[in-house]
């Protein structure tokens, strides 16, 4: 039986995004980011970051810093009892016109792959609209814009240009985490047959 993964967005959804976040010591956790993954973990989603990190090909941020960095995330995390699966992540510039920088969803589908993870059955979680259009394509079953970040501006200019709207709008990934929890509670009593085929496998 496939997996089910909620995407993330890092700078901006996770944590504080100072602009080019190049050393452990800036990681800041959001308000309701340990809460909304620990419900999120608990129900038996995977995980996983999806981020461009576009200061390491602009020579902004050394390569060398990112797993500082990620440690440094993955520690207060932890004090929370929470695990990050995994990171998918693009270090191009747009200039560089590469395959794998949101909002191609090259990295999600890499991590589809890697995890054996269902992308239909699945979330994308971020602030900006490119976090967004990554999850339309690859197929995930719901987008989901956060306010924190550039969120309140993403929101703005997805009404000013009448594009494709998330799903759902949520102001921490806290009140994010309870929204999945409650569609997928609705289905589940929608289709109980099928919730008591997959309680078997």
């Amino acid at each position: 039986m496939k997996k089910r993964a909620i995407f993330l967005d890092r700078d901006g959804t996770l944590n504080e995004d100072p602009n080019y976040l190049n050393h452990p010591n800036q990681v800041k956790l959001l308000p309701g980011v340990t809460q909304g993954l620990a419900l999120l973990q608990k129900a038996g989603f995977l995980l996983i970051v999806i981020s461009n990190q576009s200061g390491v090909g602009r020579g902004l941020i050394q390569l060398s810093a990112i797993p500082e960095i990620h440690a440094r995330l993955d520690d207060l995390l932890r004090t929370a009892g929470i695990r990050l699966d995994d990171y998918f992540l693009c270090f191009h510039t747009p200039h560089d016109h590469c395959a794998c920088r949101k909002p191609k969803p090259k990295l999600l589908l890499e991590a589809a792959e890697k995890h054996g993870i269902s992308l239909s059955e699945s979330f994308m979680i971020g602030d900006k609209s490119s976090d967004l259009a990554a999850g339309h394509a690859a197929g995930c079953k719901r987008v989901i814009l956060v306010r924190t970040g550039e969120g309140q501006e993403t929101e703005r200019e997805i009404k000013k240009h009448n594009t494709k709207e998330p799903g759902f709008i949520a102001d921490s990934l806290q009140q994010a985490a309870q929204w999945i929890l409650s569609q997928e509670s609705a289905n589940s009593s929608e289709n109980p047959h099928s919730a008591q085929a997959n309680d078997k496998s």
